[in-house]
């Protein structure tokens, strides 16, 4: 019974996005000149063995320390200047860049919005916090975008960060610590911001704090966060808690947010159907969002 109702929620997905995820290798750009920061190697990261029981399965890429860009652009006549660094989940061990970065970024890509899918490092066993190095390549990929901005056609005050479960917990980090420099100036592309424009953030984890009961230190929240965008579930063991405190936090500052809570669909759902969940139309109310706060606005910062 389980693998019949996994093989008609691909048939589902297959069916509503198949438009949406087909299509060339992207291409793909480093994000630091040689090595990362604190990194001895440079490695773009290792492919998963695919899970049996996945339907349609996701690609999952662990041992990052050269972290990258996969680049997704929209059709000329849709280009509209805005775009938006995607951060896959994956507990920081591993990066799921299909599930939670092509099929979104494809999905952004049908809105006229470029999309750069953030391959960034993975744990690499140290005892220091797991987001810093995720956090580094964040920074890092904002000032980037700004500073090739003219190369790919974009507004550098309509960058934004969208991220999932651990993915989206970076970009709560880069939407809250943009004045906190990470890793020290490298090169003249690190005296560019590093404030996102906007950040979207689906399942985010690690929001809250259990011992404290509160939302985590780490991602505080001021009158300079931005609009910021939120979706999860009431029945999401990992993450339910904090993305409400982190709504409420960004009510408290007076900053423009939406929060979107459905009863079911657990985690890890990307933009794909859920059986019996409604939880793949969130992206109907996100292009909403977009529409209204970013695409339409050139007065973001």
């Amino acid at each position: 019974m389980r693998l019949l109702v996994l093989w008609c929620c691909g048939c589902l997905w297959v069916g509503l996005f198949a438009g949406v995820v087909k299509g060339e290798d992207p291409k793909r750009i480093s994000i630091w000149n040689g090595l990362a920061p604190g990194e001895t190697t440079s490695s773009v990261g290792e492919a998963l063995p695919a899970r049996v029981d996945e339907v349609p399965p996701a690609i999952r890429i662990t041992k990052i320390t050269q972290p990258e860009l996969e680049l997704y652009e929209p059709p000329l006549e849709k280009r509209n200047g805005v775009a938006v660094l995607l951060f896959p989940g994956g507990g920081f061990s591993y990066v799921v860049r299909d599930k939670e970065g092509e099929e979104p970024a494809k999905w952004l890509n049908s809105l006229g919005v470029t999309a750069f899918v953030v391959r960034y490092r993975t744990k690499d066993g140290s005892k220091g916090p797991q987001s810093l190095r995720p956090l580094q390549d964040a920074q890092r990929s904002i000032r980037l975008l700004r500073s090739r901005a003219d190369e790919w056609k974009l507004d550098v005050n309509r960058i934004g960060v969208m991220g999932f479960s651990a993915g989206g917990n970076v970009a709560a980090l880069a939407a809250t610590r943009f004045d906190s420099d990470s890793y020290g100036l490298k090169d003249e592309v690190d005296k560019l911001s590093c404030r996102p424009d906007f950040a979207m953030l689906i399942y985010p984890a690690y929001l809250w704090d259990l011992k404290k009961e509160a939302l985590t230190d780490e991602a505080p929240v001021t009158e300079r966060t931005p609009s910021t965008f939120l979706v999860h579930t009431h029945d999401d063991g990992l993450s339910s808690l904090g993305p409400v405190y982190f709504y409420a936090a960004l009510k408290r500052k007076n900053i423009p947010a939406e929060i979107h809570v459905y009863q079911k669909g657990g985690h890890g759902y990307g933009i794909r159907p859920v059986a019996g969940t409604s939880i793949h139309t969130w992206i109907e109310p996100a292009k909403r969002w977009l529409e209204s706060e970013v695409i339409d606005r050139k007065d973001r910062r």
